[in-house]
């Protein structure tokens, strides 16, 4: 069973290819890299053969790559993190934040992403109609829509930052994962955990909220304030909702953006490769990288160091090796994925992609019930949803109005005079936003 993976010269792929390799039932039998940079696709090749001898190929044409795929892995970043630079730069230049997939920022990178994803959902259903695709892509929920418009449910969104949130506040529950049913709701980098049910239906999660000492073992407790007044343990992601003045301070003042960081580090680690041996050399890399994430965030509310425990769940590459698993063996399986909405959640219509918890089998991923998000949690899904809805919009038309109304929709821009600066800005310095006029 072959597994295309696009973006096939990107550094988290061996992270992917790690997780193959400890299927016991080796679901995937081949694996094809594809990339539009040929000397990323021979670094990560490397370090590939230095990890197992799962067969991998690489291509530099995406026909060759989807033709015959049974799954297929979109992980691209149009733009590369030069790309990223911009969107974080310029945001911060104008005054707002400008994370790679949240605000200005997270515009930006959607108004590249989603054309080249189109690009890929309509090839894929030529070439590979039978193929289940799962997004990495981001902004991966905005994305996730796209791309459904083409492939309807055969498009699944993944992401492991709910994943993660869950298994801390499990484990800090002492729960088992198998025994409890949990409400996780809302959208990509945008949703709260806001209730773990035993098996007696009883819902174990306030007591966790008003417990200080046992919220300062996981990361979101020491993140976040009181999360007893928000009745929810939010993503970590919606720190620049909740502090964005003080999280826009610590990125001003930060000797270089996250962006600018690992475009450093990365163009390091290529070259490393190529000099010295291949898998520490990526092993070293990926370490310091997990190590500074989010790190202004957490210096701001003196979070402290992230947790690295390579001995617990995987990332999103754990999550995606158990989707295939539950598609390819029908293996039921239960998990946070970006999907249809379904009527899951009653504030958005059928067709908007939310992030929710889904049972997973051979015939796809069909979303679970959760309760109501929280009161406040709606408007603000509204709006983010609604800055999405323009994005796709300005996207199919070639607008630049539509794209300035998305800039003006977010709640951490939220001006049209604003947005329009954004936007031009944008425009005059990402060749791929030339379409918009």
């Amino acid at each position: 069973m072959r597994l295309t993976i696009l973006g096939g010269g990107g550094f988290r792929v061996p992270l992917v290819y790690r997780a193959l390799l400890a299927d016991p039932e080796r679901t995937i039998t081949e694996v094809v890299l594809h990339d539009v940079d040929a000397g990323r696709l021979d670094a990560i090749g490397r370090v590939l053969a230095a990890l197992g001898s799962l067969p991998v190929r690489t291509t530099t044409d995406l026909t060759e790559a989807l033709t015959g795929a049974a799954f297929v892995f979109s992980a691209i970043r149009v733009g590369g993190l030069r790309g990223r630079v911009v969107d974080e730069r310029v945001a911060l230049a104008a005054g707002v934040l400008g994370q790679e997939t949240v605000g200005a920022g997270g515009i930006a990178y959607g108004l590249r992403s989603v054309p080249e994803s189109l690009r890929i959902a309509a090839l894929t259903a030529e070439v590979a109609p039978d193929a289940w695709l799962i997004n990495f892509t981001n902004p991966a929920g905005l994305v996730t829509e796209a791309m459904s418009g083409l492939l309807g449910d055969r498009v699944i969104g993944i992401c492991d930052s709910p994943t993660g949130l869950v298994d801390r506040v499990l484990r800090a529950l002492g729960a088992d994962p198998g025994e409890v049913r949990i409400d996780y709701a809302g959208l990509n980098h945008l949703g709260w955990l806001y209730g773990v049910h035993d098996a007696a239906g009883r819902d174990l999660l306030p007591g966790l909220l008003a417990d200080d000492k046992l919220l300062e073992t996981i990361e979101e407790g020491r993140l976040f304030g009181n999360l007893r007044e928000l009745g929810a343990v939010p993503n970590e992601y919606l720190h620049y909702y909740y502090d964005p003045a003080g999280t826009f301070e610590a990125l001003r003042s930060a000797p270089r953006t996250r962006g600018a960081f690992l475009l450093e580090q990365q163009e390091r680690c290529y070259h490393d490769i190529a000099s010295r041996e291949p898998l520490q050399a990526w092993r070293d890399a990926w370490r310091e990288r997990e190590a500074t994430y989010m790190s202004e965030n957490r210096s701001l509310t003196g979070a402290g160091e992230r947790e690295q425990d390579e001995s617990r769940p995987a990332g999103y590459e754990g999550v995606a090796l158990a989707v295939m698993r539950a598609l390819a063996r029908d293996e039921p399986a239960t998990l946070i994925l970006n999907v249809r909405n379904r009527g899951t959640l009653s504030i958005l219509d059928d067709d908007a992609v939310v992030e929710v918890p889904c049972r997973v089998d051979a015939r796809g991923a069909v979303p679970l019930p959760v309760a109501p998000l929280p009161g406040h949690a709606v408007e603000l899904v509204r709006a983010v949803k609604t800055t999405d809805r323009l994005i796709l919009s300005a996207v199919a038309t070639g607008s630049r109005d539509a794209a300035v109304r998305a800039m003006a929709a977010h709640p951490l821009v939220g001006d049209a005079e604003l947005g329009a600066r954004l936007v031009d800005a944008y425009r005059a310095e990402l060749p791929e936003l030339a379409y918009l006029a």
